[in-house]
């Protein structure tokens, strides 16, 4: 996976809003609905605010998936807080089988799968399938004496603690960006 086939990729995918509008009417509300409950605090806000450094996060995604449904309306509301440093986009992972080949995971093909690119695309890095705070929900949820519903939306403590473990993804990168060698000479900073 080189930056010129990131960047093909990234140029085919998809903003947010046109993404979900590709899925079911079931779909989309299901989406909104995890959307409209996750808000950032003013304390996230700023710090995405304050990135000074592009990057690209590219999603590979299915609009059917459980896990999209819960995790990238939270990856959506980060890049909202600073739409001038921050460009989402998500590829549907069985019609780009040609990425999402490359990015198997424990032997699956997860979703998602969130690449952070720098501003040229080169790849910072590859996260997926859950986050840390989303596999212990699941986990407490699964492995003990409940079994939930699949179309239930998370509880408000799971996804705040899921929005910060992305959120921690986002500034990770962004720092990485701000101390890269080959980007401080780029920018003469």
């Amino acid at each position: 996976m080189n930056a010129s086939f990131l960047a093909e990729k990234f140029a085919a995918a998809l903003a947010y809003e046109p993404y979900v509008h590709t899925g079911t009417e079931d779909q989309q509300r299901r989406w909104r609905q995890v959307h409209d409950a996750t808000q950032l605090t003013a304390e996230q806000g700023r710090l995405l605010a304050s990135f000074r450094r592009d990057m690209k996060v590219l999603i590979v995604s299915g609009i059917w998936c459980g896990d999209c449904v819960q995790q990238c309306p939270l990856l959506q509301r980060c890049a909202e807080a600073n739409r001038q440093r921050i460009d989402l986009r998500l590829l549907d992972r069985d019609e780009h089988r040609d990425l999402s080949g490359q990015l198997r995971l424990n032997g699956g093909d997860r979703v998602p799968v969130v690449l952070f690119l720098a501003e040229d695309f080169e790849l910072c890095s590859l996260a997926g399938d859950r986050t840390l705070s989303r596999y212990r929900a699941l986990a407490a949820k699964q492995l003990g004496a409940a079994c939930p519903l699949a179309i239930a939306p998370p509880d408000r403590g799971e996804l705040a603690a899921t929005l910060q473990d992305w959120l921690d993804e986002f500034e990770r990168i962004q720092l990485m960006l701000l101390l890269s060698a080959r980007l401080r000479q780029k920018h003469g900073d």
